[in-house]
């Protein structure tokens, strides 16, 4: 019988096929007690193992085809980090010299303790970092129950006989995955086996998954919660990656149906690819700039070949990730930032100053084990950089050093207040001074400030005083505007990028920059999404930074696009009271 599953929809397309189910490792751990003289045994497994899973990790970033995509790249750096953990791997053995319990028990219990930590943080994308911990977790207790990877590249044989076992000796047929998680090795894997597509029961929208998926094109649904108990080995299942869908043991009728959509998505991506040097221009001649939103230095490689004229916005917190209590020095970070100005050719990149928070200071003070009430209003990115003046002024001097070598500009989230702005200011100056007296070399950068909290974008006046240009972060926007955390289940369905209110903030910020003749830019969600593109045009916005996968498609409706005669439109529909009913 049909059924559906609903998750988020991370990566676009659709895919058909026959499921192939992979079971947690975690899920039958067994939990028992050792003695004494099997305490160093029951570690010397947990090492061993471990071991194994930094050298698989090792040998396939070797062996990464030309291809791969460099977020894959980076985030198996981040796996082998985590296997290096101090916190995990001391915190294993704790558990197996002082109670006793068996390995795989010890592992599994300090994962636990370890993700509470994750879950209290409010920053959605570091929250979903405890994925990666879970993945290099079942990894290693793979390799302690002596079970492959689920995701092993197939010989000839090996594919013959799964399509033999499985699709009812049908060569053609594809599969699709179906896991509780994947991890960026598996990933890998998945690029060179027979899956054409996957869904997940956990994970978000920033999940790494996610991430890898959309610089694949894989189609992907993941956060489908329940996807893997529902789901049969064998079952037919269409992935609906624009849908956010899956459509379990569809019938003839749908399967024609999304047979015929996905050659449709297939001769839109050809016409897409089409654009790929078009010049991003509305039909009365406006030049827009097209951006791109990177996590780490390697995306450039897909920010260049997407046809992105920059870096809109370079996510610098990636690099603290992994690194607790050791936090990137001002060198590595000053050889992060460089790689990327270099690998955007002459291109402008906007680094953003790192965005974490108190509750999740990366273990660096005890502060990380307090109760925070409600950490999304608490001691976090700026607030929590100007709470650390050491830290902020080894990224800033990074960042100016970097500068050197090619258009820069720096740009600092959650500003609200005009205490805030002047000490960032008296540190940015600081940072300069250092760097005059050392006699080190620096270049100019461009100041600019995220908007994302109504107070903000209530008070602009004040932020064009001291600032070059100003970025809409619409994804905290809306969560602010709207009292609503856009990751809590409960009320995820009331976060409406649409709201009248949320683009009233957004329509007024454009303005005043226009009127100011600041640059202005949306870094959101709201940027990538082509159904939202003839409104920002309409609005007078002419810069849009996005993930490098949603260029083309935002380009495909500028050039559609008549700014001039979207004005009036875009205005009548941010006094609507149902905006997205005209959109």
């Amino acid at each position: 019988m049909t059924f559906s599953i609903h998750g988020l929809a991370v990566s676009r397309g659709i895919a058909i096929g026959r499921a192939v189910l992979v079971a947690s490792s975690r899920a039958d751990v067994a939990h028992y007690f050792v003695d004494a003289s099997q305490v160093e045994a029951e570690i010397q497994r947990v090492r061993a193992s471990r071991n194994a899973v930094t050298d698989e990790i090792t040998r396939l970033q070797r062996e990464l085809p030309s291809d791969a995509p460099n977020e894959l790249a980076a985030l198996l750096d981040v796996h082998l980090m985590l296997l290096q953990d101090e916190q995990l791997i001391s915190g294993v053995k704790g558990w197996i010299s002082e109670r006793h319990y068996n390995a795989e028990w010890a592992l599994t219990t300090q994962y636990e303790m370890i993700a509470r930590q994750f879950d209290e943080m409010e920053d959605e994308y570091l929250r979903e970092r405890k994925a990666d911990l879970e993945q290099v977790v079942e990894r290693i207790l793979r390799h302690m129950k002596g079970v492959a990877s689920p995701v092993q590249p197939q010989s000839q044989s090996s594919r013959k006989l799964q399509q033999d076992l499985l699709l009812d000796d049908t060569m053609d047929v594809p599969l699709i995955l179906v896991a509780h998680d994947m991890s960026p090795a598996d990933m890998l894997q998945f690029k060179q086996s027979l899956f054409v597509g996957f869904a997940t029961d956990v994970g978000g929208r920033t999940s790494h998954t996610a991430i890898v998926a959309r610089s694949m094109h894989i189609p992907a649904v993941v956060g489908a919660r329940s996807a893997s108990q529902l789901i049969k080995q064998d079952d037919w299942v269409i992935i609906d990656g624009d849908a956010g869908v899956l459509i379990v043991d569809p019938s003839p009728i749908i399967l024609a149906e999304y047979g015929f959509k996905q050659r449709q998505g297939e001769l839109e991506r050809e016409r897409l690819n089409r654009l790929l040097h078009t010049p991003a221009l509305t039909l009365d001649g406006q030049k827009i700039e097209l951006l791109a939103n990177i996590e780490m230095p390697e995306d450039t490689t897909g920010a260049v070949k997407a046809g992105a004229v920059g870096v809109g916005l370079f996510r610098s917190e990636f690099l603290f990730m992994g690194r607790i209590g050791n936090l990137p020095d001002e060198q590595e970070q000053y050889l992060a930032y460089r790689q990327a100005i270099e690998g955007m050719q002459g291109l402008p990149v906007t680094i953003r100053t790192v965005d974490i928070g108190a509750d999740k200071p990366l273990d660096r003070h005890t502060k990380a084990q307090e109760t925070h009430l409600n950490p999304a209003l608490g001691l976090r990115a700026i607030r929590w950089s100007l709470a650390d003046p050491p830290m902020f002024l080894t990224q800033l001097r990074a960042i100016l050093r970097a500068a050197a070598h090619g258009q820069v500009n720096l740009l600092v989230p959650m500003l609200a207040h005009a205490a805030e702005i002047r000490q960032t200011m008296s540190l940015i100056d600081h940072a300069r001074a250092t760097l005059d007296n050392k006699g080190v070399p620096y270049g100019p950068v461009k100041l600019g400030a995220m908007i994302e909290i109504p107070a903000a974008a209530l008070t602009l006046k004040l932020f064009l005083k001291y600032f070059d240009f100003l970025s809409i972060g619409t994804n905290d926007l809306i969560q602010y505007t709207l009292a609503i955390d856009r990751a809590d289940e409960a009320v995820a369905h009331l976060y409406d990028p649409c709201h009248p209110a949320v683009l009233r903030l957004v329509a007024d910020t454009i303005a005043e920059c226009n009127a100011q003749g600041k640059g202005v830019s949306v870094c959101g969600e709201m940027a990538g999404d082509a159904s939202m593109t003839r409104l920002l045009l309409g609005l007078g916005l002419r810069s849009f930074s996005m993930h490098p996968s949603q260029i083309l498609a935002v380009k495909q409706e500028i050039l559609r696009a008549d700014a001039s005669k979207l004005k009036v439109w875009s205005q009548r529909v941010i006094d609507s009271e149902d905006p997205a009913s005209l959109l």
